[in-house]
């Protein structure tokens, strides 16, 4: 019995021992896990949102030596009640609003700064559009229909394997992917612990085997076929991401901070979801595409694109958000309307007849309750009709 003891504590301390071992070998990952967790934790979501890079691999998008473009201030006026109490509503952490390119409102909220890099979340998608553009323009991509697969090879035999880059682009391709962020089990919630633990995205979409419908059939928000614009990029170009959208995008507009995309295991940019970007620089890409892709007298991106995806072109039901490639235009649009959204309240908003370009980030975690994003868009035209009259 005493050998037994003695034997029994030997294993329990060996077994104690490694346990802590693989605790320090897999501490960063079981860290990332713990804060994809926590990460919309009412406490937390506000410093997370602003800290991405505390938590999570992520790789700079390199701001270049071009000098900062700069911003003009107009007369800021913005202070009614409505404006008030839906900031309150909706956790907004920042807000601004460019008028002729002028600055007319700027504010932070929550303890936030102009300074901080924010998670744009599905924002990262009309930046991804935009980059696509210009590859699409240089000639590195031949068409639109072309398969997904001409590109990326690795993913034949999948569910995209009949899907055309129109279809990945419109959100139309058919793959099967539950986009609920409540479920703990979700494709969505499934690929953030890849994304958490150092996996690789490029496989996730690979290994993806269901379709719901024909490509270009039905159209449904699948977050994962953005990340297949990346693959078809990076494929063309022998590119990766952040370098791509540095040279075309980010050092040409003249940004006040060198923003930072989340990445996998190996370093491959979350094009869908993980660029951070301070309030101001998102700001100047909006102005970049409210001009027509035009920018301190250099063409950034081509015209004729951002006039092809601000356009409704997703079969989307009558009623619903239209969708363009990877930018939304509301169902009711007015006359050059349009915008960029991503979840928890992160929108940049345009009306071009107008000039006005919104930027508002948030941490609101009742982004999904019926009629909030209408609200959001009502509000944002409230403000449109403040500046006209």
């Amino acid at each position: 019995m005493r050998n037994f003891l003695k034997y029994g504590v030997r294993t329990l301390i060996l077994l104690l021992f490694v346990v802590a071992a693989v605790a320090i070998w897999k501490r960063d990952e079981l860290q990332r896990l713990m804060t994809v967790n926590s990460l919309f934790d009412a406490s937390r979501i506000v410093h997370n949102f602003s800290h991405m890079d505390e938590a999570f691999l992520n790789v700079t998008v390199a701001r270049g030596e071009t000098p900062v473009a700069p911003l003009s201030n107009g007369t800021n006026n913005l202070n009614t009640d409505s404006y008030n109490e839906w900031l309150k509503s909706r956790n907004i952490t920042s807000f601004l609003v460019l008028h002729d390119g002028q600055i007319v409102h700027e504010a932070y909220f929550n303890d936030t700064t102009p300074q901080d890099l924010r998670i744009s979340w599905s924002v990262a998608k009309s930046y991804l559009s935009a980059l696509l553009g210009i590859v699409m323009d240089e000639g590195a991509i031949a068409s639109l229909d072309d398969p997904v697969t001409k590109y990326a090879p690795s993913l034949k035999g999948g569910a995209y394997d009949a899907a055309s880059i129109r279809d990945v682009l419109t959100m139309t391709s058919g793959v099967t992917f539950d986009e609920d962020y409540l479920d703990y089990d979700s494709d969505i919630n499934r690929m953030g612990r890849v994304l958490a633990l150092g996996g690789k995205m490029d496989d996730f979409a690979a290994d993806l085997t269901e379709t719901h419908s024909e490509p270009g059939a039905r159209w449904t928000y699948v977050s994962i076929d953005t990340h297949v614009i990346s693959m078809v990029i990076r494929g063309a170009t022998g590119r990766d991401i952040p370098s791509l959208l540095s040279e075309k995008i980010i050092e040409p507009l003249g940004v006040e901070r060198a923003p930072y995309y989340l990445t996998d295991g190996v370093g491959v940019a979350f094009v869908l979801g993980g660029l951070n970007v301070t309030t101001r620089d998102y700001a100047r890409f909006g102005q970049m595409i409210l001009q027509d892709g035009q920018w301190q007298g250099k063409q950034i991106v081509p015209a004729d694109w951002i006039a092809e995806s601000t356009a409704p072109s997703a079969p989307t039901k009558s009623g619903q958000t239209q969708y363009g490639y990877q930018w939304w235009i509301p169902s009711d649009a007015r006359p050059g309307e349009f915008f960029a959204r991503g979840i928890y309240g992160q929108y940049i908003y345009f009306n071009k007849p107008v000039g006005v370009v919104i930027v508002s980030t948030a941490a609101d975690r009742n982004f999904r309750e019926k009629g909030r994003a209408a609200e959001n868009i009502a509000l944002f035209r409230s403000v449109v009709d403040g500046i006209q009259n």
